[in-house]
């Protein structure tokens, strides 16, 4: 062998021995997928607790033996509830930090402007949070959504009424918002399917501090149903100066999951005894893992875990299926991948269908609660229900 062809054997030698160190070491490299949430500012803690959940999930993957072999690597972003933020950081989580998909996606707007970016740079995208409708109405093909859609906020709710409450009078009170506005709207037309009459439908300001004039108009009307559309600190305010006007209708109800939040049974008193709420997730609820999760969470956290963070939860284990059944881990077959999605999560099946104007859009069902001695108890619809739900009630004895 000459001098000059053993030179380029050992060069050839030499640079397939740094190429195949390359492919070892990136084959071996943690998976990057990009988190968006709101983790200061107003919506914080929420985007804290769904922080909390994802955190939990990556963990419990990667001490399992994380996907295929390759540790799962969330890489958060703090959108601080901005639209022109949470663009910036999904351009940022793409183009620098080369995530093969995003996740997160709590407010609106912000969803809607990490989903532009997401379409324009073809990397999956899976909303987790975000409500309106328009996100899954676009016809984009790199979004996919797991929550349940504003338009079917409340399936749950309408059933529980036509067959167990029964009224045939109604009040609704909601928020001067785009989700107090569609949640009065949708009683509106529930009503009018149902037989009842709507009395009046009252907005307020979400800045207003007291309710108890339009509380009066209320009473004054006397309706057998008060259904409220309302954010936590507006629910737990309004539910006391209900209590002290001493209205007693037939059943309160709110359409919104702040009903819920441990927050309302900590800020209400004993004016959030016996109300009904709209639930997206109860630890009732006989899926896979949710009895796990949730007390995993309560002993790392020190706190129970609410739908938020359930949708988290099941965010990160719809990512790993989807990464497991694709060929190569780029986005074009993750996004593959999440469109013949079909499995069970914490938060119920998923599977990324087409209905309405909507598509790769996931389809759950909704439930009913009521706040029953202290706790929230899962009464609707009876597949699932812990309990009976306590109907009518004792306002009197409720308050007392």
């Amino acid at each position: 062998m000459t001098k000059k062809n053993l030179a380029i054997c050992c060069s050839l030698t030499l640079f397939c021995f740094v190429h195949l160190q390359v492919y070892a070491r990136t084959s071996q490299d943690a998976i990057p997928i990009g988190i968006i949430l709101p983790i200061t500012g107003d919506k914080a803690k929420f985007g804290e607790i769904e922080k909390k959940s994802f955190e939990l999930a990556m963990q419990e993957i990667n001490l399992s033996g994380g996907v295929n072999g390759r540790q799962l690597h969330f890489i958060f972003e703090d959108d601080t509830g901005r639209a022109e933020v949470a663009a910036a950081l999904a351009e940022k989580l793409i183009a620098k930090d080369k995530v093969l998909m995003l996740g997160g996606g709590y407010g609106g707007f912000e969803t809607a402007a990490i989903a532009a970016v997401a379409e324009a740079e073809q990397v999956p995208f899976l909303v987790n949070t975000s409500i309106d409708d328009k996100i899954t109405e676009k016809g984009w093909e790199y979004v996919f959504r797991l929550n349940t859609p504003a338009t079917d906020y409340w399936t749950g709710v309408e059933s529980f009424l036509g067959q167990v409450a029964k009224p045939k009078t109604a009040a609704v009170i909601y928020e001067n918002s785009p989700l107090g506005i569609s949640g009065a709207r949708r009683m509106d037309e529930t009503c009018k399917s149902l037989g009842v009459k709507l009395l009046l439908a009252e907005v307020y300001d979400p800045k207003e501090t007291d309710h108890r004039p339009m509380w009066l108009k209320v009473k004054d009307a006397g309706p057998d149903l008060v259904y409220m559309i309302s954010h936590v600190k507006d629910a737990s305010l309004l539910m006391r100066q209900a209590a002290e006007v001493d209205i007693a209708p037939h059943l309160f109800l709110g359409g919104t999951p702040a009903f819920t939040h441990r927050h309302f049974k900590e800020n209400s008193g004993k004016g959030g005894a016996m109300v009904f709420a709209m639930i997206l997730w109860h630890p009732a609820l006989p899926f896979p893992g949710v009895q796990e999760y949730f007390h995993e969470f309560l002993d790392r956290f020190g706190v129970e875990p609410e739908y938020h963070g359930a949708q988290a939860y099941a965010a990160a284990q719809v990512m790993v299926d989807a990464l497991k059944r694709s060929k190569f881990f780029q986005p074009e077959e993750i996004r593959l991948a999440l469109t013949t999605a079909n499995l069970m999560t914490v938060l119920g099946p998923v599977q990324f269908t087409s209905y309405k104007k909507m598509s790769r859009q996931n389809k759950l069902p909704t439930y009913v609660g009521q706040w029953i001695d202290g706790t929230l108890k899962l009464v609707w619809p009876p597949a699932v229900a812990e309990q009976t739900p306590v109907f009518p009630i004792d306002w009197k004895k409720a308050r007392e």
